[in-house]
């Protein structure tokens, strides 16, 4: 249920206060991407190059990532936590699906530009993206274009998968609805 005084919020960045805090967390994001399809293909200096044009960032369970109607200025990459695509109707949220660790949300409306039809709400407490804006991103593609390309190809698998994900509820609800036709 969407209450109505439910706002989007704005992120506050993951409790770095330093430059110290800074670099404590840079191994531990290392690792994580470097554990990730995006990055298989890339070099451990490849990936800290990447890490410098993400920011991370954390939300509550319930925070709004992005609203419908919106259009896309980031891509966000699940560290921890889920993050669910919802749509909204008459007051009542309806979730389409979530995603969790290692997942690329907010691709479509990123890359064509045209209003968000789903919301991206975080669903547990402590969920931490890592964010590329769209200005980071035009820089990658001209300083690090090999690094945009392995972006570009881990958004399209994600959305590949996501849309799989989607066909096979609806397929299963379908089925469910309307039976074999036996």
């Amino acid at each position: 249920m969407l209450s109505s005084n439910k706002k989007p919020v704005l992120a506050r960045q993951m409790g770095v206060r330093s430059k110290g805090d800074k670099k404590r967390l840079r191994p531990n994001l290392a690792r994580f991407l470097g554990s990730q399809y995006l990055c298989q293909s890339l070099k451990s200096s490849e990936i800290k190059t990447l890490l410098k044009y993400l920011t991370l960032r954390q939300f509550n369970e319930g925070d709004i990532l992005a609203d419908i109607g919106e259009v896309g200025e980031a891509l966000y990459l699940v560290v921890q936590g889920e993050i669910a695509l919802v749509v909204a109707e008459k007051k009542k949220e309806y979730e389409i699906v979530r995603e969790g660790p290692g997942e690329m949300l907010g691709i479509m409306s990123f890359f064509d530009r045209k209003p968000r039809s789903v919301r991206l709400v975080a669903r547990a407490p402590d969920t931490q993206v890592l964010r590329l804006s769209r200005a980071m991103y035009k820089r990658m593609k001209v300083e690090h274009p090999f690094i945009a390309i392995n972006l570009v190809e881990h958004a399209l698998i994600n959305l590949d998968c996501l849309f799989r994900k989607v066909s096979n509820d609806f397929a299963q609800f379908a089925h469910h609805l309307y039976g074999t036709g036996e």
